[in-house]
């Protein structure tokens, strides 16, 4: 895998294509990365004990790392 965490990758497809950000982790068996800031999706989270409101949070989901490329790297022709 090309991808590993602290690299800075590109997103070369989906809503956030073109945007770029830090890889917070990578989870090999299913050959997907966790990048902060892309592919942001709401996520409703319970109360956590009575009496406590629930609320709506913002969690970056994984993305295939087919969907990635490094950025800053230029490819020679």
């Amino acid at each position: 895998m090309h991808i590993k965490k602290g690299d800075t990758v590109v997103l070369l497809t989906g809503d956030d294509k073109g945007k770029t950000g830090k890889v917070a982790h990578v989870i090999m068996k299913k050959g997907r990365a966790v990048v902060e800031g892309l592919n942001m999706k709401k996520k409703h989270q319970k109360g956590s004990q009575e009496g406590k409101k629930g609320q709506v949070i913002d969690v970056a989901m994984p993305i295939n790392v087919s969907n990635l490329a490094l950025a800053g790297t230029k490819k020679k022709k």
